[in-house]
């Protein structure tokens, strides 16, 4: 039997380049950081760990009512290599694989989410990446295998080049794993196509 995943949101960050919280981001009745843990609650991921920042009591206040459990990352100027660290170190025993799912993606879809803990079952030793039409997006699905290596190493992407042989491109039709929430611009494209219904074609 396979091991569970634990899902890892890294949303330490101070957002300067959108120039507010992006975890709070709202998309309708909800924010963006609720649509990630929602999602991964859909998909069966039970063990999801928010890494927040010293500015993050609003978002830690939103997650309160979630299932979610927050990890404090003192450090405002730390790299989300570090804040994916720290979080590494509150999983639960026998994790069999981390998901790191990135607040600037919360309109992946719980599918895409599920294609990935299938496939990790399959392939529990290979690192999982989402691609759509050959292009690589998030989340990142790192095995048990190379989790002492993202402790050692300076970022997710050291860690996937390491060995090319270990990387398995998971093709899936969610064109939401391409598209992050860096800049106001992006959000409100993101926003506009999530009102709009349209499954397919994001701007």
């Amino acid at each position: 039997m396979a091991q569970q995943i634990a899902a890892l949101i890294p949303a330490a960050g101070l957002s300067r380049r959108m120039g507010r919280c992006k975890a709070l981001l709202p998309f309708g009745d909800s924010c963006a950081i609720e649509r990630a843990v929602a999602t991964l609650q859909d998909a069966g991921v039970d063990e999801i760990l928010v890494v927040l920042g010293p500015t993050g009591a609003e978002t830690a206040r939103v997650l309160a009512a979630t299932p979610a459990r927050v990890i404090w990352n003192p450090d405002p100027e730390s790299d989300m290599a570090a804040s994916v660290r720290l979080g590494l170190e509150h999983l639960a025993p026998g994790t069999g694989g981390v998901l790191v799912f990135l607040v600037d993606h919360p309109l992946v879809s719980a599918a895409t989410v599920r294609a990935l803990r299938n496939a990790h079952a399959l392939s529990p030793e290979v690192i999982l990446i989402p691609s759509l039409e050959g292009k690589k997006g998030h989340p990142v699905l790192f095995p048990r295998a190379v989790l002492a290596e993202i402790r050692s190493l300076a970022t997710l992407r050291d860690v996937c080049r390491r060995d090319s042989g270990r990387i398995h491109l998971l093709p899936v039709d969610d064109p939401a794993i391409l598209h992050d929430l860096d800049t106001p611009e992006a959000y409100s494209l993101a926003l506009a196509w999530w009102q709009s219904g349209d499954g397919r074609n994001f701007p």
